[in-house]
């Protein structure tokens, strides 16, 4: 396993929820990271971000770690859940709440 692969391991072994994403919470740098970010607060979600734009190993490598093409990607529990798409279908099903223990 790559360092890059060591370390996304870590990210993920030591936070519950984590979303990979263009910016911060704060300030999103792309409508598909701001609308995950959205999702996650309204469910009252408490998560750890990672701005991929400040670190490219970490941009590309979140991509073959999960084997998921694009960013954002939420995580859970060290599983891949999806990008804002799948959130946004997980949260109008109540099934996104739930699998995040609210």
């Amino acid at each position: 396993m790559s360092d890059t692969q060591n370390r996304i391991k870590d990210i993920l072994s030591n936070n519950k929820v984590v979303l990979f994403m263009k910016g911060d919470p704060t300030f999103p740098m792309c409508g598909f990271s701001a609308k995950a970010v959205a999702i996650l607060k309204e469910v009252g979600a408490d998560f750890h971000s990672i701005n991929v734009l400040e670190d490219e190993e970490i941009r590309q490598g979140i991509k073959e770690y999960g084997n998921w093409p694009t960013i954002p990607q939420l995580y859970v529990n060290d599983e891949l859940v999806g990008g804002s798409d799948i959130m946004m279908e997980m949260y109008e099903s109540g099934e996104l709440k739930q699998s995040l223990g609210k």
